[in-house]
């Protein structure tokens, strides 16, 4: 028997731009980051079994808030996709409110469980994605990096690919971040992505 997906009950709350928009810092919510064409919408549809979820972009870059879903019934658990950069044409003072606000929220957030790093298995591991799990590690909390679009690869690529950035996120940040091949696209892996998001909302 198929085990019922609480995350498929997961909804649009409200979107961010600013510390004041934020919901109350209670309960427990996880955060996803990618860069703008990483596949971070059709990743997160996938996990929550929803076709329009997250809206999947023909112009990468479009987050331009922190974008919170909440999951009912509970009402403290919270999906908060964050805003995709590497690739979107941005002005300047808008990548440093970014900055702050990003920097801020990591820093202080105390409902912040764990993060979720969706990379392009064909690019991993760019400047961006360093970044985001430097955030959760300098907190103390972990990540789990999904190489989205596994499908594109043989699965000896993939296999290949997984060996790699493993070695390369042991040795940066010892065991704090976990690691899986996935694709929205077959369904590879979304089980267990689904199992760890579960886990640290303890749903």
């Amino acid at each position: 028997m198929a085990i019922p997906n609480p995350l498929a009950r997961a909804q649009y709350l409200l979107a961010a731009h600013t510390f004041r928009q934020l919901p109350p810092d209670g309960g427990h919510e996880v955060a996803f980051a990618g860069r703008s064409n990483a596949g971070k919408s059709s990743a997160l549809n996938a996990i929550c079994q929803q076709n329009a979820l997250a809206r999947v972009s023909k112009t990468p870059g479009r987050t331009q808030q922190l974008v919170f879903f909440d999951i009912p019934p509970t009402t403290d658990r919270f999906l908060v996709d964050l805003p995709g950069y590497g690739y979107a044409k941005v002005p300047q003072d808008l990548q440093a409110h970014w900055q702050a606000f990003l920097d801020g929220y990591f820093g202080s957030r105390q409902a912040l469980r764990g993060l979720v790093v969706v990379m392009d298995i064909r690019h991993p591991l760019r400047e961006y994605d360093r970044q985001m799990l430097g955030y959760a590690v300098g907190r103390g909390l972990p990540a789990h990096a999904l190489l989205t679009k596994a499908d594109k690869l043989s699965r000896g690529a993939q296999g290949n690919a997984l060996l790699a950035v493993r070695k390369e996120l042991s040795s940066a940040f010892g065991d704090t971040v976990s690691v899986q091949t996935f694709s929205g696209e077959s369904k590879l892996g979304v089980d267990q992505a689904r199992a760890v998001i579960g886990g640290w909302l303890e749903l």
